[in-house]
């Protein structure tokens, strides 16, 4: 499970990274994930990611720091209709310390 802020997700696909940003900046973490959304939880999750500016929790691996996105995509633009379930794939990476 991903906590984004307040928010539990369902993440398959977990990957971890610590990526270099130069050599006179400490590494950032980045994590990557799919999960699921459907229309009744559709406007809650826009609303949450339109932020960009997450408190990121993942404790099964004692993983926290804020995030911002770094790269995001979904399948389906249709979720206002009843019914649908689209698949997101989301890149969060660390704000600079």
């Amino acid at each position: 499970m991903v906590w984004i802020d307040d928010t539990q997700i369902k993440a398959t696909g977990f990957k971890h990274e610590q990526l270099s940003v130069s050599d006179t900046e400490d590494d950032v973490r980045k994590i990557s994930f799919s999960f699921q959304v459907n229309s009744e939880e559709y406007h809650d999750v826009a609303v949450l990611l339109y932020k960009n500016d997450f408190q990121v929790r993942v404790p099964e691996l004692d993983i926290a720091f804020s995030a911002t996105i770094h790269n995001y995509a979904t399948d389906r633009t249709d979720l206002y209709k009843a019914d649908q379930v689209a698949d997101y794939y989301l890149e969060l990476i660390e704000k600079s310390r």
